[in-house]
């Protein structure tokens, strides 16, 4: 199959769905199929020449939707070079334009939400869901009611869709999110990454890698952090990845004002070697999100057999908690204490065993090779492709009346 992958930036700093499209177009590609990319970005950024895949690029964009006036007629025109065309994310342009120019074609679209639908938003942002309710009925509706498949990685981030809006339609599928494997070279990575940060050797790595985004809960897990640091003075906290909102400055105000700075280190995005030194030299990892749809480095973290501290509010956390490949609690300052607590209060031969089933873990659920196949599985299906979840003003008014027919709404 020919695809193409539309997303509206693919600056890695972005984080998750711009990697898993690194990651599985690798793997697709691998199989034979041939990958390409659109994106909003503009063509002289130099991101652009280092995704693996040939990449079409119709910025600058001047807002933060992302408009491009050349998108939807390339689409047109482009289409039919295409066997499907998989749309990453909702709430900017692309996913319209991808409307626009495909709804009428014989070329699919599917859309992938990777969690941008979750109720967490509302709840957190009633401001800025009352202006998406605005315009949702015109756009984003229309995009997924009219893609061949509506992807989600897990059932309850499907399930937590339906919650945002009761204007829904959408033909929902479950494709199970996955990663490559790390590089095995566990040894030099782990001494290249201590050789560039030489203070933390010795140290017991308490380790978040991703966006520093308020939803993430990285202030929640510095609280907590300073509640245990007393219990061993080799315990140091690093908060890696990219400052999206100027938040680090508010983060390094409170480890002053809790008095560890000088045990917390915020160095900003790491990649390639270094990230994966990190992975490799901590004592753990922790994500103690208030909305996490997948979360890729938690996948990462567990390939290189460190166990995951993680909130109930990571869509993988059943998996994680009934592997024992981690821990976790509530998305609040005494839950992330609750899972260092019950991390630091193991021996060492548990501590040993949990790292081990980490690794199995990831052997047996996040390889990118299961996300291939199912992936691969639903692009290659021919007509109806699942179930389709229909919340519609006329559904909502029929359920209203009294009938003697059999509901032929699906049941949940």
């Amino acid at each position: 199959m020919k695809i193409l992958h539309l997303l509206s930036s693919i600056d890695p700093r972005a984080g998750g769905p711009v990697e898993g499209v690194r990651r599985s177009g690798v793997a697709m590609q691998d199989a034979g199929h041939e990958i390409e990319v659109a994106t909003c970005d503009a063509p002289a950024d130099a991101y652009l020449t280092a995704f693996p895949f040939p990449v079409h690029a119709f910025g600058p964009v001047n807002s933060r939707y992302s408009y491009s006036a050349q998108l939807a007629p390339w689409l047109a025109a482009n289409a039919n070079r295409f066997d499907a065309v998989i749309v990453h994310g909702l709430w900017q342009y692309h996913g319209f334009a991808a409307w626009k120019a495909l709804r009428k074609s014989d070329v699919p679209y599917y859309v992938y939400v990777h969690g941008m639908l979750d109720p967490w938003f509302k709840q957190a942002y009633p401001l800025k869901h009352l202006k998406k309710w605005l315009y949702w009925p015109w756009a984003e509706y229309r995009v997924l009611r009219d893609a061949r498949a509506v992807i989600f990685t897990t059932e309850e981030e499907c399930t937590r869709a339906r919650q945002s809006f009761w204007l829904y339609r959408a033909h929902e599928r479950i494709v199970p999110y996955g990663t490559t494997v790390p590089p095995h070279e566990a040894a030099p990575l782990r001494e290249a990454f201590l050789n560039a940060v030489p203070g933390l050797r010795g140290k017991r790595i308490v380790l978040f890698l991703g966006r520093v985004h308020a939803k993430k809960g990285c202030d929640l897990l510095i609280d907590a952090f300073a509640r245990v640091a007393s219990r061993d003075q080799s315990l140091h906290l690093m908060i890696a990845g990219p400052d999206e909102t100027g938040w680090v400055a508010s983060l390094r105000a409170q480890t002053q004002a809790a008095g560890i700075a000088h045990r917390i280190s915020l160095p900003g995005m790491l990649q390639g070697d270094l990230k994966w030194g990190a992975f490799h030299a901590s004592d753990v990892f922790v994500l103690p999100s208030h909305q996490e749809n997948f979360g890729v480095a938690v996948a990462e973290a567990l390939g290189c057999g460190l166990p995951a501290l993680i909130s109930d509010k990571v869509n993988v956390w059943r998996e994680i908690e009934a592997d024992g490949a981690g821990m976790v609690a509530a998305d609040t300052i005494d839950g992330t204490e609750k899972n260092l607590v019950r991390w630091l209060e193991l021996d060492d031969t548990a501590r040993a065993a949990m790292r081990a089933q980490a690794a199995r873990t990831f052997e047996a659920r996040f390889r990118v090779e299961t996300m291939v196949s199912a992936l691969t599985a639903l692009l290659e299906a021919k007509g109806s492709t699942g179930e389709t979840r229909d919340n519609t003003l006329t559904t909502l008014r029929g359920a209203t009346q009294p009938s003697t027919q059999p509901s032929t709404q699906p049941s949940r």
